[in-house]
Formats: structure tokens, C-alpha cells, sequence
């Protein structure tokens, strides 16, 4: 199978986005979010607003702070990363703006480049239950999109029920 032909037999929705496209875009999410948040605090805390300005805030980069740690699950998976690797950009996303760096690291060191994984290759990792589970998730984005918001509703509502970061001290 050539090149176009394999573009043209997968999931449509994979022709539009790549490994790098989504990840990039998602890294730039939780950083813009951060300014949100930050901005948030300011408002309630500098010029006394009350708690609505950090419940937006808050709300809006608990999503995609969430979304960006599946974000990178998926694609490190997708990439083949060490779990290390894959915690450790997970992680970026608890310091303000780190995932910006880290994607420019991720960058450099060619980590996000190649196309999703379809198919299993000769590569030993690609047999792990990951790997297979991956593939088939890829060949049925459909399910694929509705386990990702799925999962991200659940872990919000489970933080929300926990209840904010702090939330003990007041």
C-alpha cells in the first residue's frame, strides 16, 4: 500500500490533525489557561472581585488541564515515549506555562513527528496491549473522541466533588 493510499483508507478525522498538530495545540491550551486562572486570582485577591473570576478561571483550566494530561497519554503512547517521558509531560502541566518548553524540547529532539500508528510495525512495543488498544481506538475515532470526553468528564466531576485545590483550608 503506498503512501496516499494508506492517507486515503484511515479515519478521515486523522487526515486532519496530526500527532504534533493536537499535541501542540493542546500545550497551547492549558498555557493560555494558566493566564486565565492567574488572571482570576489577581481579580479576586488584588481587586477584591469575590471568587467568580477563579471559578472561571479555574473551571476553564481544570478542563483543559485535564484534556492536556490525556493529550499526553495518547500521544506519547502514539509516539512510543517512555512512560518517564510520558509522566514527565504530563507533569509540565502543574507549572504555569511549562508545556510551551516542553513541546519546543519535545520539538527538537524529533519526539513529535511521524503520523498516528495504525497499523502494528516490526517495532517490539508496537505488540504491548498499549500499543494494540492505540491502534484500534485510532481505527474508530468515534469511540475514540467519546472515551476522551468521557474520561475528561469523569475526572472533573470526581476533582469538582473533591472539591478545589485548598478548599479544606477555609
Amino acid at each position: 500500500m503506498t503512501t496516499d493510499e494508506r492517507t486515503a483508507a484511515r479515519p478521515a478525522l486523522l487526515n486532519r490533525i496530526s500527532p504534533r498538530g493536537w499535541y501542540r495545540t493542546v500545550a497551547i491550551a492549558e498555557s493560555i489557561t494558566w493566564t486565565l486562572l492567574i488572571a482570576g486570582m489577581l481579580l479576586k485577591y488584588v481587586a477584591g472581585l469575590g471568587s467568580l473570576p477563579v471559578l472561571i478561571g479555574g473551571s476553564i483550566h481544570g478542563f483543559v488541564f485535564i484534556t492536556y494530561g490525556m493529550t499526553a497519554v495518547l500521544i506519547g503512547v502514539n509516539q512510543r515515549w517512555s512512560p518517564a517521558r510520558i509522566v514527565g509531560a504530563v507533569a509540565t502541566a502543574i507549572v504555569p506555562y511549562a508545556t510551551i518548553p516542553f513541546d519546543r524540547w519535545l520539538e527538537r529532539r524529533g519526539l513529535l513527528e511521524g503520523d498516528w500508528h495504525l497499523e502494528a510495525t516490526d517495532d517490539p512495543r508496537d505488540q504491548f496491549w498499549t500499543r494494540r488498544f492505540l491502534r484500534w481506538m485510532l481505527n474508530h475515532p468515534v469511540t475514540l473522541i467519546v472515551t476522551f470526553v468521557v474520561g475528561i468528564a469523569v475526572i472533573m466531576t470526581a476533582l469538582l466533588l473533591i472539591g478545589p485545590p485548598g478548599g479544606w483550608n477555609r
